[in-house]
C-alpha cells in the first residue's frame, strides 16, 4: 500500500482566529537600516485595482524582455504628520515607553482618535530624553505618525488614524535629531519609496463574518453514506472522550476574516502625484477618483477598498535586484462592467 498522507486542514499559525483589536495594524519588527536616519513606514488608503502592460525584467523568466499583462492595485498615500516623539528604553523584561514630546501645532480633528495632553511639559520631557539618550538608557526612537483622511474624497473619514513608525539609521542622538527636525510637520510619504523597490503591505482583511469549518479550515464535505445523517459540511467528531475537553486545534464555526496580514515582498511599479493618470473611466468602484499622490503596487494586497494600508521597506528582500520597471500601458476602461 502506499503511504498514507494526509496533512491537517487549515494552517493554526494564525490561530485564535478573531477580529483584530483595531482596524490601524502595527508592526513588531522593522527591517535594518544602515544609512542615514529615516522615517521606515508610511502609509496610506486602498484604492482598488486594475492592470498594466509592462516589460518583464525579471532574469531566467520565459518571458523575459517582453510585455507582459500585470494587475496592480493603487494605493492613495496622501500626506502625513508627525504628532509626537516617542523614546523606548530596554530593561531586563524587554522594552517599555519611556517618555514622549508632543508637537505643539496639532490637527484639531486628532482629538477625535486620541486624548491629547493638556498640560504637556515639552521643554522637560526633552530633557529627559536627551538625557536618557547620553546616559544609554534610550534604546530606539519611533515617531507617532497620524493620516489626514479629509483630504482624500474616496475614504468618508475625518478623525485620522494615529500609528507608530521607527526611526532608522544612524546613532541614537542622530535619529533623535531626525525625529525632532519633523515633530509637527507635515512630510511627503512619496520621498520614501522609489519605482522598483520591494515593500511590505499590511492591513486588516476582508471581514467574512461567522463561517462553517469548510470555508473557514477548508475541510471535506462529507460524501456518500457520512451524508446520509443530514449533515455534510460539518467535522466528523470533536475529539475523543479522553481528554474531557475540545482541543484547539478542532476545526469549528466562528469568526472568519478582519483580521491583520502582511504580504512580504510586494513591488512597486510606479509612484505618482497625478492621480488622472490612472483613474478609469468613471472612476474606481467604491471610491472614486485619486486626488492625492499615489502607489502602484504589483499584484493585490489585504483589506478591502477605503481601508487603511501600511507600508515599509521589505524585512526580507533577499537577493532581489531594485530597479526601475518600464511601464508602458495603464488600462484606464471602466470597471463597473
Amino acid at each position: 500500500m502506499p503511504n498514507i498522507h494526509r496533512p491537517r486542514r487549515g494552517s493554526l499559525a494564525y490561530s485564535p482566529r478573531k477580529r483584530a483589536k483595531s482596524q490601524v495594524p502595527k508592526y513588531q519588527s522593522w527591517p535594518v537600516h544602515n544609512g542615514e536616519p529615516v522615517l521606515q513606514g508610511i502609509a496610506g488608503y486602498k484604492v482598488g485595482m486594475t492592470h498594466v502592460i509592462m516589460v518583464d525584467d525579471h532574469k531566467s523568466s520565459p518571458t523575459e524582455g517582453r510585455e507582459i499583462m500585470v494587475p496592480v492595485t493603487i494605493v492613495e498615500v496622501p500626506a502625513l504628520r508627525v504628532a509626537a516623539v516617542r523614546a523606548y528604553a530596554s530593561d531586563t523584561y524587554g522594552r517599555h515607553p519611556m517618555t514622549e514630546v508632543w508637537a505643539e501645532n496639532l490637527d484639531p480633528l486628532l482629538a477625535g482618535r486620541v486624548t491629547l495632553p493638556k498640560e504637556h511639559d515639552r521643554d522637560a520631557t526633552l530633557a529627559a530624553i536627551r538625557e536618557g539618550v547620553a546616559e544609554d538608557r534610550v534604546t530606539d526612537i519611533f515617531a507617532l505618525v497620524y493620516t489626514m483622511p479629509a483630504a482624500t474624497t474616496g475614504v468618508p473619514k475625518k478623525v485620522p488614524e494615529l500609528m507608530e513608525t521607527r526611526i532608522g539609521g544612524g546613532s541614537i542622538e542622530e535619529r533623535l535629531e531626525h525625529a525632532l527636525a519633523l515633530l509637527g510637520q507635515e512630510f511627503d510619504p512619496l520621498s520614501l519609496v522609489s519605482e522598483g523597490q520591494y515593500i511590505d503591505v499590511t492591513a486588516i482583511t476582508k471581514g467574512k463574518g461567522t463561517q462553517g469549518p469548510v470555508k473557514r479550515w477548508g475541510i471535506m464535505v462529507r460524501k456518500r453514506k457520512h451524508s446520509r445523517g443530514g449533515k455534510k459540511r460539518h467535522i466528523g467528531n470533536l475529539g475523543p472522550w479522553n481528554p474531557h475537553h475540545v482541543r484547539w486545534q478542532v476545526p469549528q464555526i466562528g469568526q472568519m476574516g478582519y483580521q491583520q496580514r502582511t504580504e512580504f515582498n510586494k513591488r512597486i511599479l510606479r509612484v505618482g502625484t497625478d492621480g488622472a493618470e490612472i483613474v478609469p473611466e468613471g472612476g474606481f468602484l467604491h471610491y472614486g477618483v485619486v486626488r492625492n499622490p499615489y502607489i502602484m503596487i504589483k499584484g493585490s494586497i489585504p483589506g478591502p477598498v477605503k481601508r487603511i494600508v501600511r507600508i515599509r521597506p521589505a524585512i526580507r528582500q533577499g537577493e532581489h535586484a531594485v530597479r526601475a520597471p518600464a511601464v508602458n500601458f495603464v488600462s484606464l476602461e471602466s470597471k463597473q462592467g
